[in-house]
């Protein structure tokens, strides 16, 4: 009797289902045998079986066989990563070719299918599979899972506006193939997933009232950092049915992620100029592009210096002249400012350098100049920082696909090879933009491996300045003084207290004492006597205090007095040097403030050194030459030095403004020191200065400048700095005739009065002819802007 059409159907479809991998619960069996003997053919035979065989039917049969052919084809042959895995444990069902070609599973019995493998009873999991993971995080993954459809399913709650399962996962695969890994970017899809809680009466989202809440507050509250994963965490596993099977689907990335991966090494804090970072770096590049070794060469001057890995060992760095390489792959690479793919060397070894790499066995390079543009007033300049190459063993290896990659990488080999450069001075910290070029110069050439120079700048013209606190010593002294006869009188008070409660003969000599002590502070007061002072009370007074707590509530009270005046970090009476302190701390801050003001603009005129040194008050010290700006002349010299005057005469207003909102009371004197022959300056490594003066000539400016600001009138035999007034000290006449003007200058503009006062100056030790010029700074008019702006001169 003949089947019913409907069900010989059926039966076919009962017969597909038998045979097509997708059939995941089937009983137990070898999964392996049966993928092998999985093919078309089968498939067919199986539906013609209950297929009558009317021409119908046969062209519909020839129709399914070119759709299940494309099917097959797709799951061969595509890019795409497809998986069945098992919820809970991430067990594998089945892989398609794709995904058991990343594994290393094609042309074994676990991947030799068209369509892929079967691998359910095998208990491979993606916990072995995946390098880098582990339970927590594959159970991390889970929970997000699970968290999103127990939401909707009990609680019609769609996360889906959150993106919550959108996010992908990066995962290292293991290859059994290749020792490098591979990576792989993947999504999972939960949506065949049925979830049923087994005990209902357990809810732990139940103290939430998750219905109840509005929807815009929901979800405001569900979008606060890692609420999502303190909600997953909240879930009971072991309280959850879960049916059904997880899909992965993902991509192979290991070429984004290795350059990523790369990138990130080479702009890390490590120069990369360390072996053990240099020997990483080789092997990324080496993984990445398939290569034999890397090269790395790098320009000084007239010469190359190129270090080569091959087979993961360093070999000694090769210097060549740089004109040796005229006709070389690397020059023609950085002219051209494009990587450039050498297929086979043999057919062109024309230098020294090539027919040396030849010998190491390279045959094909791909080369990377980096180089980078710098606006110069003479328009673009390209700098050649470097070449990285890629060395393989094998002609033609390198294509269009690594170029590309190769190009990627350029901005980080750039910044990698700046920062190892600038490495070489790490130890200086703060180094002025205008010199910061010499320095990273002599940091390029060391990291070359070259001998070492002394950063010198020379023929640069000084210009130093003091704005100093006039008698700031005595100052510092009265404010010691009155704290301390604070403190010594606080102490008197306890031991008369004592006295006055108890009989006691040392008690009484212990007073006399102490009043011997502030008598003798009432006459003078050294800054060794600070010490020396809070010595004495420590030991001949405050070791008695758990003695004189006993002595009664008088007692206690004189000794609670001067717990609390001495209760600080100092430990002692400090309120007038606290009131010092906050002064000085003022007054120098006000002024480096004024200064860095017109620092900005002097700038503007010419690049130049400038370095300040706060203490009691403010110095400053300018350096400007060739050799710093090589568009130095002598009015970008004037210009400065007059800007200087006029900067100085700002911080005198300064200090005016504080005397008059009587937020000090302390007076300032301003000197500026003039030299008109140029000094030579170097950077001395084994000091903390920045620059120290070169050669006996230069020793002299160095010593008028530690004893110039305590110089005296020959005549007068009074200080030359005067408070709030400007002294100018000069040796010559060319000098005075310049300063003049200045001052001229200075004072039509309305910061100086026009009377001058002038002298010479006593000899000092080991300098005397010195002469001086000194004139009053006028208060700031409300008619003038603080700051005039500086005109910038063009070159």
């Amino acid at each position: 009797m003949s089947t019913p059409k409907s069900s010989s159907r059926q039966n076919n479809n009962n017969s597909v289902k038998s045979l097509m991998p997708a059939d995941m619960d089937s009983t137990e069996q070898d999964n392996h045998n049966l993928q092998s003997e999985v093919n078309l053919e089968q498939l067919l035979q199986a539906l013609v079986a209950g297929i009558p065989t009317q021409s119908a039917e046969i062209e519909q049969l020839e129709t399914w066989k070119k759709d299940l052919q494309w099917v097959f084809q797709f799951l061969g042959n595509r890019r795409v990563l497809i998986a069945v895995i098992e919820p809970g444990t991430f067990a594998l069902r089945y892989a398609n070719a794709a995904f058991c070609r990343l594994a290393g599973w094609e042309g074994t019995p676990l991947g030799s299918g068209e369509i892929g493998g079967l691998f359910a009873g095998m208990g491979i999991t993606l916990l072995e599979l995946f390098e880098e993971w582990d339970q927590k995080t594959a159970e991390k993954l889970y929970r997000r899972h699970l968290l999103h459809w127990v939401f909707k399913q009990s609680y019609q709650i769609d996360l889906g506006v959150l993106r919550v399962l959108d996010e992908p996962v990066m995962a290292g695969v293991k290859n059994r193939l290749q020792p490098e890994l591979r990576f792989v970017e993947f999504w999972l899809g939960s949506e065949q997933l049925k979830i049923t809680r087994i005990d209902q009466k357990i809810d732990e989202f139940a103290d939430l009232h998750l219905q109840s809440m509005p929807v815009s507050e929901r979800e405001a509250w569900l979008m606060q950092p890692n609420q999502l994963a303190i909600l997953a965490d909240r879930l009971q596993l072991d309280n959850y049915q879960v049916e059904g099977l997880l899909v992965l689907e993902g991509f192979d990335v290991s070429v984004q992620e290795q350059i990523r991966r790369l990138t990130q090494l080479l702009i890390d804090r490590d120069s990369m100029l360390r072996p053990d970072k240099f020997e990483r770096i080789d092997g990324c590049l080496r993984s990445l592009f398939n290569a034999d070794g890397t090269l790395l060469l790098r320009p000084d001057g007239e010469q190359v210096q190129i270090l080569v890995a091959k087979g993961g060992e360093q070999l000694p760095p090769v210097v060549y002249a740089m004109n040796s390489l005229e006709a070389s792959h690397f020059l023609k690479a950085t002219t051209a400012n494009q990587v450039w793919n050498v297929p086979d060397l043999r057919r062109e070894c024309d230098t020294e350098c090539d027919r040396a790499l030849r010998k190491m066995g390279v045959r094909s390079m791909l080369l990377v100049p980096l180089v980078v543009k710098t606006v110069t007033r003479e328009g673009c300049v390209q700098r050649i920082l470097g070449v990285v190459g890629l060395l393989c063993d094998r002609p033609n290896h390198f294509n269009g696909i690594d170029s590309q990659h190769a190009q990627e990488l350029i901005p980080a080999f750039i910044a990698a090879l700046r920062q190892a450069m600038q490495q070489r001075f790490s130890h200086i910290h703060n180094i002025h933009p205008a010199v910061e070029w010499r320095f990273v110069q002599e940091a390029e050439r060391r990291s070359w491996g070259l001998k070492q120079e002394t950063i010198v700048f020379t023929e640069v013209y000084p210009l130093f300045g003091i704005s100093d606190i006039r008698g700031s010593s005595d100052e510092r002294n009265r404010a010691i003084q009155t704290d301390l006869l604070e403190q010594f009188r606080l102490a008197l008070g306890i031991v008369d207290a004592v006295c006055e409660t108890k009989k006691t003969h040392f008690g009484q000599q212990l007073r006399l004492d102490l009043l011997d002590y502030i008598e003798h502070l009432k006459e003078k007061v050294t800054v060794d006597m600070e010490v020396r002072a809070a010595e004495y009370l420590n030991e001949h007074l405050e070791v008695y205090f758990d003695y004189f707590l006993q002595c009664g509530p008088k007692v206690q009270e004189a000794v609670e007095a001067y717990r609390v005046a001495c209760e600080n970090e100092h430990n002692c009476v400090y309120c007038d040097r606290t009131r010092y302190d906050e002064m000085l701390h003022l007054i120098s801050t006000k002024l480096q403030e004024t200064w860095v003001l017109w620092q900005e603009r002097m700038q503007q005129i010419l690049p130049h050194y400038c370095d300040i040194e706060c203490t009691d008050g403010m110095d400053h010290m300018i350096y400007v030459g060739k050799s710093i700006d090589t568009r130095f002349s002598q009015f970008h010299l004037h210009s400065l030095r007059y800007e200087q005057l006029r900067a100085i005469c700002d911080c005198g207003r300064t200090v005016f403004r504080l005397k008059a909102e009587s937020q000090i009371n302390m007076e300032l004197v301003h000197l500026v020191l003039v030299q008109n022959t140029t000094i030579d300056i170097f950077h001395n490594e084994n000091t903390e200065k920045m620059f120290d003066v070169k050669g006996t000539r230069d020793i002299r400016y160095e010593l008028v400048k530690k004893r110039i600001e305590k110089a005296v009138d020959q005549d007068a035999k009074e200080r030359i700095t005067q408070s709030g007034m400007l002294t100018v000290v000069y040796s010559t006449e060319d000098e005075w005739e310049e300063y003049e003007q200045y001052l001229r200058y200075l004072s039509r503009e309305g910061w100086v009065e026009s009377k001058v006062q002038t002298g010479m100056v006593e000899s000092l030790q080991g300098v005397s002819g010195l002469k001086f010029a000194r004139v009053r700074i006028l208060p700031e008019p409300e008619s003038i802007v603080h700051i005039a702006e500086v005109t910038v001169v063009e070159d």
